[in-house]
């Protein structure tokens, strides 16, 4: 567990509210960065309810005074290590695969421990942990009977090639 500047709850918001991870993480799409949110995204919903919270002095204080909080990093990489979020959400790779099932979680925690080896087996065989794209930000999906099977979605994706279990790091 890494202490946070505010105790956020990915079990009360995501699982309990329907928050999309989107709505915080709003660059996961299209960018290396999952985009940790900005004050004034915790303020949308907080400005009208828990206005007084003790829990939430820190983003109000944020916001007021326009300074960012500083939320570190949970899911860590090497600093030789390039990963692009936006290119496995593109090929169907969902949240949960990396992060584990964070809409659990009352306080995040790291789930995985990302090795070269952890990246490695997914890349040697990516098919399990792909999702059709309706379903890569469902924290509640379960692969069953109607999902395509994993080289039907390795087909659709268009996933293999160049790279595919080689390190990019290693094989510039």
């Amino acid at each position: 567990m890494v202490e946070q500047p505010v105790p956020f709850s990915h079990q009360h918001h995501v699982a309990g509210l329907g928050l999309d991870c989107r709505f915080c993480h709003s660059s996961v799409e299209h960018s290396a960065q999952a985009s940790m949110p900005p004050t004034f995204t915790c303020m949308t919903c907080h400005s009208q309810i828990w206005t007084n919270a003790g829990v939430l002095a820190r983003v109000r204080d944020s916001f007021l005074h326009d300074t960012p909080l500083v939320w570190p990093r949970v899911t860590n990489v090497p600093d030789y290590v390039y990963f692009n979020h936006g290119i496995h959400v593109a090929k169907g790779v969902g949240c949960e695969s990396c992060h584990g099932n964070v809409a659990t979680m009352p306080l995040t925690y790291k789930a995985r421990t990302l090795t070269m080896q952890f990246c490695l087996d997914c890349h040697r065989d990516p098919g399990p942990q792909l999702r059709p794209a309706e379903n890569i930000f469902d924290t509640g999906w379960q692969r069953d009977r109607a999902t395509p099977m994993p080289a039907a979605l390795v087909a659709r994706y268009h996933v293999g090639g160049r790279n595919l279990t080689e390190c990019a790091i290693c094989h510039r």
